[in-house]
């Protein structure tokens, strides 16, 4: 943390330094609330802290800039916590372990919490530093981002001021959000029966380890392996050959991170132990090579194990099997207006065995046309639906239609190019941002998401450039500084 927060600006990294030492998660932000709602105060800033959980903070303009036009600035509070099978970080409670690694800062075996940490250590460091020229700004902390958009969708109308809002929750340097998808998820539950273990039988487990994971929106195109796919795969194929038995499955974790792991308990007979060894390693030497350019540290491993002393029913376990081989994942189609952007994915994030005999699974759909996150969202019930499993939808959130004429966004291109002597990129993503919830409350904003260069976020790959950070904050610093007088638009 020490060589963190020496990195420049200070005043940026100090604060990334200490956000992502508080414990953190989706659900668990007690800790950051009363951190910014201390800093607020401490600061002598007018801070407010919303029903839902939400904080925002308010700082004047400087002298001579009372009548530019206010702008409010946001990010989450919440990050997504995985971490690998051997971690044992525990997330409510114990600080991020970051390091610098050449011109990253990454974490040991857990996310770093870049996404949105960076955001709101940026938003921090606008509120304290007194050296910076700006109209009146707002600074938007919001909760439960991660896990259905909770902060954004309960914000109250009339809270905020500014009708100019910049998201700082984005990962693509050199690129400018206007637009975002929509997103749903379709959760699935299948009840089962038991029944005990034939005798002369074995027990293995089955894991997957090292696949990249990642942004279930972001990287959903990039072809990278689904742990609970490649999972069932194996047992769809071992149920026909040997009529293996599951005791167990445990695949992936959270609905907007596509999964890296998974392992599950079979049992078979004993007198198929070498034949069944010898099926395990001649399929996952097939979907090695299959996932070779995409996913060179895929690890497909069996070992002995003690038995179970249930298993699935036949039926059950022809139903999940089938259900989770035909469920879709991945991009179902590409945007025909904006040449290489996804238009409608789906993630089969999560399989999990839980209380009550019941598997749950979690799904996730996005989409920048409503009807096709629906119909995708359809598809995927109808899936679960034939396994007899029940289905709800949760979650479900508006996209944010891009706006060509976006006053914000000309501003903030106009700055990079006159910084960085390029012109950025201006597009919509296909993950999900807060911005299309926030129309719903203030219509008339004018928004714009910007962010640093990071990979691997969602997964504990998550990485922040640390050169791109420092060109982010630059950026920030122009635009506030030359943010034109109400009544007066920008170049």
């Amino acid at each position: 943390m020490k060589e963190i927060k020496s990195l420049e600006p200070k005043i940026l990294w100090q604060y990334f330094a200490d956000v992502i030492e508080i414990p953190r998660p989706s659900g668990k932000e007690e800790k950051i609330r009363q951190y910014l709602i201390d800093f607020g105060e401490k600061s002598g800033l007018e801070t407010v802290t919303d029903n839902t959980g939400n904080v925002l903070i308010r700082k004047n303009a400087t002298s001579g800039m009372e009548a530019v036009k206010p702008i409010v600035l946001q990010g989450h509070m919440d990050i997504v916590a995985e971490k690998n099978a051997e971690s044992n970080h525990d997330f409510e409670n114990d600080p991020i372990s970051a390091y610098i690694n050449d011109e990253w800062i990454t974490a040991n075996g857990t996310t770093l919490g870049a996404d949105d940490g960076i955001g709101v250590a940026a938003m921090l460091a606008v509120l304290s530093d007194n050296g910076l020229k700006h109209g009146p700004i707002e600074c938007l902390f919001t909760i439960e981002e991660e896990t259905g958009m909770t902060g954004a969708r309960r914000l109250e109308p009339g809270l905020l001021n500014g009708k100019t809002l910049i998201n700082l929750d984005s990962e693509d340097e050199g690129e400018l959000f206007i637009g975002c998808a929509g997103g749903i998820d379709t959760l699935a539950t299948l009840s089962y029966k038991t029944k005990r273990v034939h005798n002369n039988s074995i027990a293995y487990k089955i894991s997957i380890n090292g696949l990249k994971g990642g942004h279930s929106g972001d990287e959903i195109n990039k072809g990278l392996g689904n742990s609970n796919k490649i999972l069932n795969r194996i047992l769809w194929n071992a149920e026909k050959l040997y009529k293996i038995k599951i005791g167990n499955f445990d695949g992936g974790n959270l609905r907007n991170a596509i999964p890296r792991e998974a392992s599950a308990i079979i049992v078979i007979r004993e007198k198929h132990k070498n034949n069944f060894e010898n099926y395990l390693r001649e399929i996952s030497r097939k979907i090695k090579n299959e996932l070779a350019v995409t996913e060179p540290g895929l690890q497909i491993k069996h070992e002995r194990v003690e038995q179970p002393g249930e298993v699935l029913r036949e039926g059950v376990q022809k139903r999940l099997l089938n259900a989770i081989y035909a469920c879709p994942h991945g991009v179902v189609a590409m945007s025909q207006e904006m040449k290489g952007m996804v238009e409608t994915s789906t993630n089969l994030a999560s399989v999990k065995f839980i209380e009550g005999n019941r598997i749950f699974i979690t799904t996730s759909q996005r989409s920048s046309v409503d009807s096709a996150k629906q119909d995708i969202a359809d598809q995927v019930a109808s899936t679960f639906h034939l396994a007899k499993a029940k289905v709800e939808y949760t979650g479900s959130y508006p996209g944010w239609a891009p706006n060509p004429d976006s006053e914000i966004a000309k501003i903030v291109a106009g700055s990079y190019e006159k910084l960085f002597n390029k012109k950025p990129v201006i597009r919509s993503i296909h993950a999900g941002l807060e911005c299309g919830l926030f129309l719903e409350k203030y219509p008339d904003l004018d928004m714009i998401s910007v962010g640093p260069q990071m990979k691997g976020v969602h997964s504990p790959d998550e990485k922040l450039h640390i050169g791109s950070t420092q060109r982010f904050w630059k950026l920030l610093v122009d635009v506030l500084e030359n943010m034109p007088e109400e009544g007066n638009r920008g170049s």
